[in-house]
Order: C-alpha cells, then sequence, then structure tokens
C-alpha cells in the first residue's frame, strides 16, 4: 500500500518535472521564430510609446555594420514592428553599449514577445531587450547571443497552442499514473 503511493507520488512529480522542463527550456532561450511574418503587423494609427533599449554584449565585435529590426507585442496579436534601428553615423550598438530608442505604434497589453532581425557581415551580439511602456509592467528578454543572420530571432513568453499541447499531454499522462495507480490499490 506505501510502495504504491510512494510510486504513484513519484510519477506525479516525474510528469510535471517533464511538462515544466520542456516549457521552460523553449521560454528561456532564445530561437527562430517558426511563423512570424511582419508583412502581417497591423498598420494602425500610432497611439502608444515604447522605450526600447537593446543592450550590445561586450562579446560583440566593436562596432556593427550590421541592419538591426526589432518586432515585439502581446498575446492578443498586437504588434510593433521597428526597421532599421541601425545607424553608423551614431555609433548605435557598439560593444558594451546600450541604446535607446523611442518606438511607437498600437498599444498592446503586456509585452511577451520579441524578435530581432539582423542582415550584415559583422554578427553583432545583442546582450538583452528591455521593453517599457506606460500602463505596463517592462520586460527584458536576456539574448547574451549571435542573432543568426537573415530570420527573425527571439522569445515568445505568451501563451501558445505548442505550450498548451505539452501541458495537455501531461495531463493525459498524468491521467495514466493515476487511473493506473487507483488499479493498484
Amino acid at each position: 500500500m506505501v510502495s504504491a503511493r510512494l510510486f504513484v507520488l513519484l510519477c506525479f512529480f516525474f510528469v510535471f518535472s517533464v511538462i515544466f522542463s520542456v516549457s521552460e527550456s523553449k521560454a528561456l532561450q532564445p530561437h527562430a521564430a517558426e511563423s512570424f511574418n511582419v508583412s502581417l503587423i497591423q498598420k494602425l494609427r500610432s497611439s502608444c510609446a515604447y522605450t526600447v533599449i537593446i543592450s550590445t554584449s561586450c562579446s560583440s565585435s566593436r562596432y556593427t555594420r550590421d541592419q538591426i529590426s526589432v518586432a515585439f507585442g502581446d498575446a492578443y496579436g498586437n504588434q510593433i514592428y521597428a526597421p532599421r534601428l541601425d545607424d553608423p553615423s551614431t555609433k548605435t550598438f557598439e560593444q558594451c553599449s546600450s541604446d535607446t530608442f523611442e518606438i511607437n505604434g498600437p498599444c498592446t497589453y503586456q509585452i511577451c514577445y520579441v524578435y530581432l532581425y539582423r542582415s550584415g557581415p559583422d554578427g553583432w551580439i545583442p546582450e538583452s531587450v528591455k521593453i517599457n511602456t506606460h500602463g505596463s509592467k517592462a520586460v527584458t528578454f536576456p539574448y547574451n547571443t549571435l542573432v543568426p543572420e537573415s530570420i527573425w530571432y527571439g522569445f515568445n513568453y505568451c501563451n501558445s497552442a505548442s505550450d498548451s499541447s505539452v501541458l495537455s499531454i501531461g495531463l493525459v499522462l498524468l491521467g495514466f499514473v493515476v487511473a493506473g495507480s487507483t488499479l493498484l490499490l
């Protein structure tokens, strides 16, 4: 009886540790956007201001000629896109520095994703991207890795279908464990 309860408890922790590790590993590491398309970004009247602070890693080249763009948004489809933030004449994105951009766009709820796009020969490495807006909590996305060339690369902390499917699979597995343990008892 005690061993059956111990078995159920161990299975319970195993299932939830698998669910947690899969969802955490997806959220904590930057990744290539699977189906991100800036042509779908809303073309609404600019009504909210965002302060975007992009810090360049000390591991990056001393300066960059790369073209850098950013896109970010919330879980409800509100998106902001800023092409060509780079400007070599103003020394943006130099090694060990932070650059602040004021970007206008449609109002959002809590920002939960950001993607950077890099095109050029230098291999720029961002350290982090911090986004502030009036009425929402500031959010920081920790990159500290090379942004691959010519793809949207970043984080998506929004609830997505893939995250809910991982949770559903975990709950089904948990159901089998509980059902199997009931038979043992």
